[in-house]
């Protein structure tokens, strides 16, 4: 988003590979520009984040070129256009409907100093059992004020509208206590379908424990990552990454018996040869020694992969699919509150507001619900007073 004259700014909408860009002007009077947020099941599996969130564009379909987008049937109402590239969603499409204005992705939009953007209401957080991501966006917006929360679709009569202290904390499963031991994780068409597998020492055979694994849980670190290129490849403003040493992941044994590969170059190649067992799993190589993989066919971001680790990946937690509900509390430590890593990114603009916001309500939230500090967050604080 750049200045256009002193009464309208132009709008940017961006994939992560620059593939793809569009404009829009927008009379500043406009602003903020209304946006929702939406937790249903189908939406985490779509790009592997905890949540999607969109507004309005200017225009509709046949307004734009759309010729290096791919499109997917997201439902019998709607596509999704997202770079075939790198991953990026950046719009949805009606087709029934094609004269109705587009939604875009609010990752997509650049980082200006302007009050761009006011998330108004957030759907369908009964999907996620345990409130998933709406958890840390209560109060997103830089005025601070709240966005309400419907257990299904977004009521104007505030029908459905969940509770402020919903979810209760006896229906969670807490810092300490586990669940499943093997949890599944599939993007939206099904086209990636792997398990991920709790570390124990056995999978570990003698090594030490990772930096990834809580030492007094013994679960896997999650985290919110804000850095721009997770935010271009996912549509959305913070992503949610976990992390495992690739021994722990396997292929759905309905797919295949074959073994998961150890290292991600290993992946790589098995993904090069089209290897049936990874399915519609493809990568991008966002920056050198850097691999993002996704599905080439819904988009959903799946791993992050780095050649200074070769044998761990990062894995989308939007994909999971726990009993317990989107977050895996019984199989991830959260960092909830921590100060985010790449928060800078959102520095000069209008994400930064939205950032700090973030922190402190996923730290209420953890103090409202009784939740000790992870050992990242203790990590986190200690970094924090040596700067002071």
């Amino acid at each position: 988003m750049t200045p256009a004259d002193n009464g309208s700014i132009t709008l940017t909408a961006q994939c992560l590979c620059k593939a793809n860009t569009f404009k829009a002007q927008i009379p500043k009077s406009k602003l903020p520009l209304p946006a929702y947020i939406c937790h249903c099941t189908s939406c985490r599996r779509l790009n592997g984040g905890l949540y999607t969130s969109c507004m309005r564009w200017t225009e509709p379909l046949g307004s734009i070129d759309s010729s290096k987008l791919k499109s997917f049937s997201f439902s019998s109402n709607i596509d999704m256009l997202f770079c075939p590239t790198c991953s990026t969603p950046i719009f949805w499409v009606y087709p029934k409907e094609p004269e109705k204005l587009l939604g875009v992705f609010t990752g997509v939009l650049s980082n200006e100093n302007e009050n761009l953007i006011k998330f108004v209401n957030q759907g369908f957080v009964d999907d996620t059992i345990d409130g998933g991501a709406s958890i840390w966006f209560r109060h997103p917006n830089q005025d601070g004020s709240e966005t309400k929360r419907f257990k299904l679709e977004i009521s104007e009569d505030g029908t459905g509208e969940v509770p402020q202290d919903w979810p209760d904390a006896a229906t969670l499963t807490g810092y300490g206590a586990k669940k499943e031991d093997a949890v599944p994780f599939r993007c939206k068409c099904k086209g990636v379908d792997f398990v991920l597998h709790r570390d124990t020492p056995e999978r570990r055979d003698g090594e030490e424990l990772p930096s990834h694994i809580d030492p007094k849980t013994g679960k896997f670190q999650a985290d919110l990552c804000p850095c721009d290129s997770c935010r271009l490849q996912s549509g959305i403003d913070i992503f949610s990454w976990t992390f495992t040493d690739m021994r722990n992941i396997s292929f759905n044994k309905s797919v295949t018996d074959e073994s998961f590969p150890k290292t991600s170059d290993a992946l790589k190649d098995l993904v090069d040869a089209k290897g049936p067992a990874v399915g519609s799993l493809t990568y991008y190589n966002s920056s050198p020694g850097v691999h993002r993989f996704f599905c080439g066919t819904c988009s959903a971001c799946v791993f992050y992969a780095s050649d200074t680790r070769p044998k761990v990946v990062d894995i989308a937690v939007g994909l999971l699919d726990a009993s317990d509900g989107a977050r895996a509390e019984g199989l991830l430590s959260w960092s909830y509150g921590a100060e985010m890593d790449d928060r800078q990114d959102g520095d000069g603009g209008w994400r930064k507001e939205l950032f700090d916001h973030v922190e402190k309500d996923g730290e209420d939230f953890r103090v409202g619900k009784g939740y000790p500090k992870n050992f990242k967050t203790l990590a986190k604080d200690a970094e924090v007073k040596a700067r002071a």
